[in-house]
């Protein structure tokens, strides 16, 4: 997969060699090999270039996880347009905020999702893709067939102008979560794109009989990066469903196409373990956790089960986004040196991280712990029409991903938690994400006992935990522990921490602990950190 090349070129080139092979398929049944898949894309090229404006750069796209939502995104690379692939979890008043901030004039969607999401009004003009196939002519048909089979793939990048496309040229621009805010639209390169998704394609060693489950939506830099451009730029084949919360659904698709790697989150691997047979996954290789922590718990119920020992890996939306991962156990003959349980792993090759003291920018020395920077091809060209806030995480060419976390002697990173969810307690820090680890350990011994003969919705799937922090006037701060029910008491729970060794001024107070309905998550599994802090403050001002 040479760096020289944008993706969209890699991806004329990787459907060329492989004409007669499985490039795409989803559980809708459509299935396209290079060949089809290349022609598809070029009737689509042709159709969108003469529905968009010439100066229409940025496209929005409200598409699910499949075939059509693959193609449309192929479709507007060909027309040397920038995606803007929109988050449909978001409220409607917020899709509308991403799409007057990224200047998007149209939105291509699909029945479905228009279906599903009756009441979405957008600020733009919508292009329905089953409408597409409406407006293709037969010269559509034998035009895009003579350039997919005969016409030499330098002489179509010329036509296309795509042998003129800079690096630097914008390929899509991907809205943050607003996980802590407002979502910010980072812009994300061509060259960023071809550097991280070779890198990570050059750490795991994938090869041509790879498939790969994609079920993370494409607003999510994820699934952005791995489950769409990873197989089209390469001989992986890319298999599709489009909701990551249909867990048998998912299995049978992994079942039905022999699927080898699967890109998930942590939470949604969870329902997924219980909800599905041994054989659905008996070819599954390779699993890759990223968006937050992988429990411990889960990796080895996980393994127990399948036979395969779940990795964790790190990313940022702003780094294209993959930073490292670990490498399981026989992915390739040196995964040792890439595997260390606790971690998430080593960076890429063309990655560098540092560790710096917060306030000062001064570089740390190994296993101390401070603010994680990176640097590297990935980094985004900034945030789109907000200079401001760009010059708040870049500075000299290094990221600043508000993460808290060390580096050993040996390159493995690992996060002790997120600057937001520090806490000064008694003077000391208290990172959230490795109470939660402390909490979701105690419970993981309780669950096992009770889950024995729990059925198919049992709760405990969901995440049951979460800790925040609100201003205390003894202490700076103190904990607060939402959580779903639970199979032990605040005061069990306090006393098993004590127990198990943690710091005292770590361990909340039994009186601090609150039952809500469920823990607030964004659409792509991750915890709604601005929702948990608001939920906290809410139950804090109650006692």
């Amino acid at each position: 997969m040479s760096a020289t090349l944008i993706p969209i070129r890699k991806f004329m080139r990787a459907c060329r060699s492989r004409k007669n092979e499985l490039k795409f398929a989803d559980s809708t049944g459509m299935s396209l090999n290079g060949g089809r898949a290349l022609l598809t894309a070029l009737v689509f090229r042709r159709v969108l270039h003469r529905l968009l404006a010439p100066d229409e750069k940025n496209v929005g796209l409200l598409m699910p996880t499949s075939v059509y939502g693959i193609l449309a995104n192929l479709g507007l690379a060909l027309n040397c347009r920038t995606s803007v692939n929109l988050n449909y979890t978001f409220s409607t008043d917020t899709i509308n905020y991403c799409i007057k901030r990224a200047e998007v004039r149209h939105v291509i969607t699909s029945k479905k999702v228009l279906d599903r999401f009756p009441n979405l009004e957008l600020n733009a003009d919508l292009i329905v893709m089953e409408d597409i196939a409406k407006q293709v002519t037969f010269l559509d048909k034998l035009t895009a067939f003579i350039d997919a089979y005969i016409t030499p793939i330098p002489c179509l990048e010329w036509a296309f102008g795509l042998d003129k496309v800079p690096p630097d040229d914008l390929i899509t621009i991907i809205f943050t979560s607003g996980s802590t805010g407002t979502p910010k639209g980072a812009m994300i390169t061509q060259g960023n794109v071809a550097a991280n998704v070779g890198a990570f394609f050059k750490h795991i060693e994938f090869t041509d009989e790879d498939r790969l489950l994609g079920t993370l939506p494409l607003f999510h830099a994820y699934g952005y990066a791995t489950a769409f451009w990873l197989p089209a730029t390469s001989g992986v084949a890319g298999i599709y469903h489009f909701n990551p919360l249909e867990p048998k659904k998912i299995a049978e698709t992994a079942r039905k196409f022999g699927c080898t790697v699967f890109p998930t989150t942590p939470t949604f691997l969870r329902s997924y373990l219980r909800r599905s047979q041994k054989e659905d996954y008996e070819t599954l290789k390779l699993i890759i956790c990223g968006a937050e922590k992988l429990p411990a718990d889960l990796i080895d119920a996980w393994e127990a089960k399948f036979d395969v020992r779940p990795g964790e890996g790190y990313g940022v939306t702003e780094l294209s986004p993959v930073v490292a991962t670990n490498v399981p156990k026989g992915r390739r003959k040196d995964y040792k040196d890439w595997l260390r349980d606790g971690t998430i792993g080593r960076p890429l090759f063309n990655v560098k991280a540092r560790i710096v003291q917060p306030e000062t920018g001064e570089v740390l020395p190994n296993d101390t712990p401070g603010m994680l920077e990176i640097s590297g091809p990935s980094v985004m060209k900034g945030y789109y029409n907000d200079p401001e806030k760009t010059k708040e995480v870049l500075k000299d060419g290094w990221y600043i991903t508000g993460d808290i976390a060390t580096i050993d002697n040996d390159g493995f990173i690992r996060i002790v938690g997120r600057q937001s969810r520090i806490s000064k307690i008694g003077g000391e820090m208290v990172p959230h994400i490795l109470v939660e680890d402390e909490i979701c350990k105690v419970l993981a011994g309780a669950n096992s006992n009770t889950d024995k003969h729990a059925d198919d919705t049992a709760a405990s799937d969901e995440l049951q935990v979460a800790v925040a922090a609100v201003p205390d006037d003894r202490k700076g701060e103190r904990l607060i522990i939402l959580h779903t029910a639970l199979p032990k008491t605040p005061a069990e729970i306090c006393k098993a921490l004590q127990t198990a060794g943690l710091p005292n001024i770590w361990i909340p107070s039994p009186n601090d602990f609150h039952q809500i309905e469920t823990i607030p998550l964004l659409g792509t599994g991750k915890l709604d950190l601005r929702a948990v802090k608001e939920l906290a403050q809410q139950v804090a001002g109650n006692d």
